[in-house]
């Protein structure tokens, strides 16, 4: 494993992964399969660099979502505060199906404001952890095995 290990590589999966997370628009998929079909680092390595960045910046929106359940949205800067469209339609969704919503956390558009409104809503971290950590590795699974039938 060591052998074929680019910190680079693993650096900008990173840090794509991490803002995809986040409430910033971005994604990380093309990163992830286009490191998988450049063979420039582990697959495995990359799956587990990407699925703990991208569960990072879920943590960040989690925590965002707390402080403005204590706070309120008025006491962040501007450019962190959410659409209120984006995060209307994702607190109708969680409060509409619960818990197994944060399993869909890696889906675009919804995904990451879900993370936010489960902060708001003082969803225990534990719980909101390891369900965002299987719905963000699932996903990076997916797209290993697909890229890997393919090639």
């Amino acid at each position: 494993m060591l052998e074929n290990l680019d910190i680079s590589s693993l650096g900008l999966m990173a840090a794509a992964a991490f803002v995809a997370a986040t409430l910033l628009p971005a994604q990380s998929e093309a990163v992830f399969v286009g490191l998988l079909a450049a063979k420039s680092v582990d697959p495995f390595a990359l799956f587990l660099t990407a699925s703990l960045a991208n569960t990072a910046g879920s943590i960040v929106n989690w925590w965002l979502g707390r402080l403005i359940a204590r706070h309120g949205v008025d006491k962040l800067p501007a450019r962190l505060r959410p659409d209120p469209a984006r995060f209307a339609q994702a607190q109708n969704f969680f409060t509409r199906f619960g818990w197994p919503s944060l399993l869909f956390s890696w889906l675009p558009v919804v995904g990451d404001p879900l993370t936010f409104v489960a902060g708001t809503l003082n969803y225990p971290f534990a719980r909101f952890l390891v369900l965002v950590v299987l719905g963000k590795a699932g996903r990076y699974a997916a797209l290993w095995a697909g890229w890997a039938s393919l090639a």
